[in-house]
């Protein structure tokens, strides 16, 4: 357990003490037993130390060498004292992760937002001046505030531990002579590790056996299909997806088994340096907590200027500069919208439960509106564009007839038509394309039950094109006598079968790569009989397989015959991963608003540019790198490229990261998503990290910020409605609540600086900041999201909430309010003596305004009409019950004493009515203007391209 929870603190005391073992050895008189293992310990120290060995350099170097210097035996595997002196230089074969922060911790962590110090610092200058209710309501909001956002994080929140499950609990070794099934964390480099069908490889291993062995490697290297290993020693190493003879930790067994010798362990793997990358790179600051920060600074700059001018205004009046300090102050505090975190708070959180009725799980708060601002997502291949399901698309026969076929999945949905006429065929009612079939279905070890595949993604590809040709069947009408394994060396798989009505008639079906079939062949059909093979025939079905690859489909060759060296050309089958079926309409969106998307996957070239053109990503004027071509270039120069580069191929987790950084750094907000490992870093590094819950691998979804459940790339296009809806909401809120508060201080300001009465007393003060940070305020943070927002382009990254569009409506709003209100008080105050009437008059036309103003304030842009009057509910509850309370404070006795107001007859609330919605009639036609500026300059200048 110790060794576990400290690693390191563990790793160094063991080597500590091994260290002091072996000097007392020297003075040792011990025999026996214990006496042989110490000596073999004391001879072992004394060679060259054993160090791990990167994956390229195992794949080129001679098996004996690199036995050598890892001091293995692949026969009788390591003994026990060998693994425990590896094991305290190079630790446990699992991964080093940092203690999850305390409770107490995470919840403090909550306070560093600007905002939030600036209310703290308030509540502490209104409990100096004596302003307790101020100082009680700030505190509450702060605290509410802290605890809805801590609370939301630490439910979503994934501890890094989930990791762990990628390395898998047990695996099969060799020690002392003896097979030993244990836990694959107690590996160590230089240990023989078997591994077979379903196995996930426990360690990096260099492979000494390899029997028809398939490895899936798609979550790591991002390669669609599984990937043949051999044990033969390369000539020269590639990029990880060409290195035959190594087997990496984490990837799936398909097929086949193997034996290897284990070079590289825990944080030592390919996958370790993965892990490495990711725990280095910091999450960068979503867009909106920019926003805020910088609201932070602007409302503590406006703070002092009003303190300041407080200041500078009595010092010319002559009075006490610690009295005018304090009612700064108090002014000050009061224009500080203490209500504004509570909204982006709830907002947020509302959003998340919203995106999580839509399948998408948000695991911080701030992300949910980063997709308002995200400019470029870029997308792995494998698993999120596609599904990571093999599919046969194209049947080209040997007599040329050519078909496609329709449908996805290892299923029996879809159909196959002749390219030359449009007809489906089923079964056998075109023999030339029933017997191709066929063979396909019978050359195969592969089972479909229920949608679920067991075995190869390829041979699932021939069952399900069976499957819709009513063929599935066939297999039931066949005995196998014999199978001939697939090799890499061959590259090609056969069976040998008789049919149940013709026992004495044997068959052969065969299956591979043209090359390795083609040799066999001495006929192709041409109709259903056999026909002898010219090299004409071979020239054109070179030709037909060359044209297939380059529609970046893997092209299975299948023959058939009495005789094994003389058998019958049947045709050329295309699989491909193809693309979700939702994914074309998505990027179509995407782009149409404004945002770049681009591909990047471990895949080859041809693979991912036929992807490309299927989802309307690629055409003739885009651009395709590589990832060696991406190595070329300098950080300055990827820059300047990145942005005209749609495909990007042969990538590993390091250009993933580079490819984000360089889109960073020409100010774009990315949003990346991927389901594998070599994805992870990529995710994190990126504004936004978006991972696949069904085919996310755990490290993809811990590097995440946002899971799609249902792995549906279109859900992305929700959440970008939810992310620009909140920031237009939380703009809505500011503009409402700055424009109430500048008005309520403005007129308190004037009437200190002119010496005129106060037009409100303080419980009316107190009220009006209720409504301003109460229900009515809150619920515009509600605003269902506007139809139309996904069509609006990315709001630019700079654009802060408080800009100066929103200052001028601000102002524009305030202004009226203060006109209105400054109106009705010199109105009903005609000899200079204050009345309750007066108060009355002049606090319920403030309130009006208030509910009018909010009203104006829904949408920023459209009129309150093409909103929808009554779309939000929440609104209409709030803002009803705000008049409620007004006309209780109006016209319920025991209210009329504490707020010192007085009836009002039916004439004067028609009139304050009137008066009040001057505001939101004059908001609503600037905004009509607005949208006919807009339209005008759109015309004359093409869209804008951001918000």
């Amino acid at each position: 357990m110790k060794q576990s929870r400290f690693p390191k603190l563990f790793q160094k005391l063991s080597i500590a003490f091994s260290r002091r073992k072996y000097q007392l050895l020297q003075d040792s008189d011990l025999h026996g037993k214990e006496n042989g293992e110490l000596q073999e310990l004391k001879v072992n120290s004394k060679k060259e130390p054993i160090v791990p060995v990167s994956s390229k350099e195992a794949s080129t170097r001679y098996l004996d060498e690199l036995v050598s210097d890892l001091q293995a035996d692949l026969q009788n595997g390591l003994t026990a004292v060998h693994v425990q002196e590896r094991r305290l230089l190079y630790g446990w074969n699992d991964f080093e992760v940092a203690q999850p922060e305390p409770i107490w911790k995470k919840y403090l962590g909550q306070f560093k937002n600007p905002l939030i110090l600036l209310l703290l610092a308030s509540a502490v200058i209104s409990l100096i001046t004596k302003e307790i209710e101020d100082a009680v309501s700030i505190t509450l909001a702060i605290i509410i505030v802290v605890t809805v956002a801590f609370v939301q994080e630490y439910r979503s929140e994934k501890s890094l531990q989930e990791l762990g499950k990628l390395i898998p609990p047990e695996c099969n070794c060799i020690r002392e002579g003896k097979l030993e099934h244990l836990l694959a964390k107690e590996l160590v480099l230089g240990d023989t590790v078997c591994i077979s069908v379903g196995d996930r490889v426990p360690a990096d291993v260099r492979l000494f056996e390899a029997v028809d062995l398939l490895i899936d490697e798609s979550s790591f290297t991002g390669e669609s299909e599984a990937c043949n290993k051999s044990a033969a020693t390369l000539t020269e190493a590639g990029d990880l997806t060409s290195l035959q003879n190594i087997a990496f930790m984490g990837t799936l067994v398909r097929c086949g088994n193997g034996k290897g010798i284990v070079i590289g362990t825990g944080e030592n793997s390919e996958f370790g340096e993965v892990f490495k990358m990711m725990q280095a790179e910091e999450a960068p600051k979503t867009p909106l907590q920019k926003s805020m920060d910088k609201l932070g600074k602007q409302l503590s700059l406006f703070s002092f200027a009003v303190i300041g001018l407080m200041m500078l205004i009595g010092w010319s009046q002559g009075k006490h500069l610690l009295g005018m300090f304090t009612i700064g102050v108090s002014l000050a505090v009061a224009a500080i919208p203490e209500g504004l975190p509570i909204v982006v708070t709830v907002t947020l959180a509302l959003g998340v439960i919203r995106m999580s009725k839509k399948k998408v799980i948000i695991k911080k708060l701030p992300v949910v509106e980063t997709l308002g601002c995200c400019n470029v997502i870029c997308s792995d291949k494998t698993g999120t564009l596609t599904a990571n399901e093999m599919t046969v698309t194209r049947l080209v026969t040997s007599d040329g007839i050519h078909a496609e076929v329709t449908g996805t999945g290892y299923n029996g949905n879809g159909n196959v038509h002749l390219s030359s006429s449009g007809e489906i065929v089923k079964a056998f009612s075109n023999l030339s394309v029933g017997k191709l079939v066929e063979a396909g279905c019978l050359c195969n070890n592969a089972i479909i039950r229920e949608d679920t595949l067991m075995g190869q993604p390829t041979e699932g590809a021939l069952i399900a094109l069976a499957m819709k040709m009513d063929l599935d069947h066939v297999k039931q009408s066949y005995i196998r006598k014999k199978e001939y394994p697939f090799s890499s060396e061959q590259k090609w798989m056969a069976v040998r079968c008789v049919h149940k009505s013709r026992e004495t008639e044997e068959m052969y079906f065969m299956k591979g790569a043209y090359e390795g079939v083609i040799q066999y062949c001495s006929n192709y059909s041409n109709g259903g009989m056999p026909v002898p093979l010219t090299p004409q025939q071979k020239t054109i079905y070179i030709q037909q397989q060359a044209k297939l690859g380059a529609e970046g489909l893997r092209v299975l060759t299948l023959a058939a015959g009495c005789e094994l060296g003389a058998l019958t050309f049947l045709g050329l089958i295309g699989i491909i991963d193809p693309p979700r079926t939702e994914v074309k309409g998505a990027v179509q969106m995407l782009q149409s608003s404004g945002i770049a998307v681009k591909m990047i996957t471990g895949d080859s070239k041809e693979t991912a540019i036929s992807i490309g053109k299927s989802i309307d990503l690629y055409n003739d004027d885009v651009e395709v790198m590589s990832g060696e071509q991406l190595d070329l270039l300098k950080d300055e120069d990827l820059s300047l490229m990145v942005m005209k580069v749609a495909v990007f191929f042969r990538t590993s987790p390091k250009h993933k990261q580079k490819i984000v950084k360089a889109l960073q750094s020409n100010n774009a907000v990315v949003g990346m998503t991927g389901d594998g490992v070599n994805d992870a870093v990529a995710l994190k590094c990126a504004d936004i990290g978006i991972a696949m819950k069904g085919t996310g691998t755990d490290v993809s979804k811990e590097a995440a910020g946002m899971i799609l459940v249902d792995d549906n790339f279109s859900s992305i296009l929700c959440a970008m409605e939810e992310g620009k809806g909140i920031f237009f909401n939380i703009k809505n809120f500011v503009r409402f609540q700055l424009s109430t508060s500048i008005s309520a201080l403005s007129l308190i300001a004037l009437s200190i600086i002119f010496n005129l009465p106060n037009p409100l007393n303080a419980m009316q003060i107190l009220w009006i900041n209720i409504i301003m940070d109460g229900p009515p305020a809150q619920s515009l943070g509600v605003e269902p999201v506007d139809r139309d927002v996904i069509k609006r382009p990315p709001r630019d990254v700079k654009d802060s909430i408080l800009n100066k569009g929103l200052i001028v409506k601000i102002l524009f709003s305030a202004i009226i309010i203060i006109s209105g209100t400054l109106f009705v008080f010199w109105r009903e105050l005609p000899e200079g003596k204050i009345s309750s009437r007066t108060t009355t008059m002049t606090f319920t036309c403030f309130v009006f305004f208030d509910m009018f103003n909010a009203l104006s304030c829904r949408s920023q842009t459209k009129s309150v009409f093409q909103v929808g009057l009554l779309r939000n509910h929440v609104f209409l509850y709030t803002v009803l019950g705000s008049l409620l309370g007004q006309m209780a404070v109006i016209y319920f006795p025991p209210l009329q004493k504490i707020f010192q107001t007085e009836n009002l007859t039916p004439l004067d609330l028609l009139f304050l009515v009137g008066l009040a919605s001057s505001v939101f009639f004059a908001s609503e036609v600037l905004k009509l203007i607005e949208r006919s500026w807009s339209s005008a300059t759109q015309r004359q200048n093409g869209p804008k391209s951001g918000l």
